[in-house]
């Protein structure tokens, strides 16, 4: 139990090289403790683009990786060795520490910490590599990856045994949504409360009308588990216009580019402004992502007024309601998209509706459960 009036805040985040959900978690994380230190492997701002003006001014401690060279295409390689950084991490005069763990580092809980800190642990997910989910790279495409894989696997097997016994160490964990909450059940053997994500609401005055909306939206991270060639594929196959925006990771965004045909737009990485207009102004936006944690981004679009066509797995089951706020389809390929679209242009949507359903997962929304949750524990 901790008295102190005011005190001493520590935020932990795997690395922070670009700007998603969990990201915008330790913004807002931040924005609640603005005084916080933020510790991370590494800090990559040049490759935040638009978004680096958001770690403006934050007081962030990284390790001794962010000395090495070429750190930006070591991210993955950190794997076999954060959780002997995690640990030269000294927290020990933190009073209350928030782990936002976006599940790319197995040991982000390790660092040392007094007895008397509280430790909660917001996860995203567990290490999807560690635990066989799809996840961003595509490790069989030649013989080479194929042996690296199958010698990864020793490693592998100790670092899920060390993500066992570190996942034991935080006083609580926040789950993002009840997918993840089972996962940290089932991996873990820990309860987790579960606080969703919070999702910007954006003032819109006039939404506009269905029947005005010209083309088709997908994107964000593009990376290989979000599967964004099965929507270029089918709006190529069914020649309808698509916009594909994000920032290309491991090449993906160039293997999308070969598949696509002339309807296909690719805008790269958008400012948030361009962002809501894209979204605001698209007939749907096309979701195949593989056992998403929760799909924040899907919540975003319908705050733009704007309905999602998602493949019904994972953390996409507690947002998409089917032929409400959007069309779910059921096998992860192209025939099972382009269904969905032909099911989607007989569907009616109302953009208020939509936006209604939001704002029950708003930033207000998610700051009261947190500062409630955290109140509770000390």
């Amino acid at each position: 139990m901790i008295h102190n009036t005011k005190p001493k805040v520590a935020l932990v985040h795997d690395y922070i090289k670009e700007y998603g959900g969990a990201e915008k978690v330790l913004e807002e994380l931040h924005n609640i403790w603005p005084d916080a230190d933020v510790f991370t492997l590494v800090y990559l701002p040049k490759f935040l683009g638009p978004h680096k003006e958001r770690f403006k001014n934050w007081n962030i401690k990284t390790s001794f990786l962010q000395r090495i060279p070429f750190r930006g295409k070591m991210i993955s390689l950190f794997r076999l060795i954060d959780p002997f950084v995690f640990k030269m991490f000294d927290l020990t005069k933190y009073d209350l520490i928030i782990v936002s763990a976006a599940g790319t580092y197995s040991g982000v809980n390790s660092f040392k910490k007094s007895d008397k800190s509280l430790h909660v642990c917001y996860c995203h997910t567990p290490p999807r590599y560690l635990y066989g989910y799809a996840t961003a790279n595509k490790w069989t495409t030649n013989s080479l990856r194929k042996f690296l894989l199958l010698l990864g696997q020793i490693p592998m097997h100790f670092i899920r045994l060390s993500n066992f016994v570190d996942a034991q160490k935080p006083n609580f964990f926040i789950a993002n949504s009840n997918e993840i909450a089972s996962r940290i059940e089932k991996f873990y053997r820990r309860k987790a409360s579960v606080i969703h994500p919070p999702v910007d609401i954006p003032e819109i005055k006039k939404t506009v009308p269905m029947n005005k909306r010209k083309y088709f939206l997908t994107g964000g991270r593009l990376a290989r588990a979000k599967r964004f060639d099965l929507a270029v594929s089918a709006c190529t196959r069914l020649d309808v216009a698509l916009k594909v925006f994000g920032r290309e990771f491991s090449g993906y965004g160039d293997e999308l580019k070969k598949i696509a045909g002339p309807t296909i737009e690719f805008l790269g990485e958008v400012s948030q402004e361009k962002k809501w207009d894209l979204i605001k102004n698209a007939k749907a936006y096309i979701s195949p992502s593989l056992q998403e944690d929760f799909g924040i981004l899907n919540l975003e679009v319908n705050a733009g007024g704007t309905p999602v066509i998602a493949y019904k797995s994972g953390g996409v089951l507690e947002t998409v309601i089917d032929s409400k706020t959007g069309i779910l389809f059921t096998e992860s390929n192209v025939d099972s998209v382009i269904g969905a679209i032909k099911r989607f242009e007989k569907t009616r949507f109302d953009p208020r509706k939509l936006i209604m359903h939001a704002k029950k997962y708003s930033t207000g929304t998610f700051v009261r459960k947190i500062r409630k949750f955290v109140a509770s524990g000390m």
